[in-house]
């Protein structure tokens, strides 16, 4: 049974995709050749992931609705995935000072209680 759970595996092929997003599958190769998406390789066919559909459907949202040009497009999917590594680190940082907190916290309460 394939794990669903995992958005970067890769599931499906372009002719599916294509359907998922009514676009042509030429369209599909063309955003690859621009590097816009990566899609999992084998000798015979792209794979494409959860992850790759939706940043799919999300370009097609810009470019379709808000009229967005490829330039753009790019300019968009570096910055939010700037956004991305910025709010990971973010995150690593916090759990590092609740770590730092906490410590500081238990040595508190522990002198408190043993020294008096």
């Amino acid at each position: 049974m394939i794990d669903t759970g995992d958005k970067k595996q890769p599931l499906f092929v372009i002719s599916v995709v294509a359907k998922m997003l009514d676009v042509h599958p030429q369209t599909l190769r063309l955003y690859e050749r621009e590097g816009l998406i990566t899609p999992y390789r084998t000798k015979r066919a792209r794979l494409y992931s959860q992850e790759d559909v939706e940043k799919l459907a999300m370009i097609l949202r810009l470019t379709r609705e808000l009229g967005v040009n490829r330039s753009g497009v790019e300019i968009i999917l570096r910055l939010r995935d700037r956004l991305e590594f910025f709010q990971r680190e973010m995150e690593e940082m916090m759990n590092f000072l609740d770590e730092d907190v906490r410590r500081n916290f238990v040595e508190r309460v522990k002198k408190i209680l043993f020294e008096e």
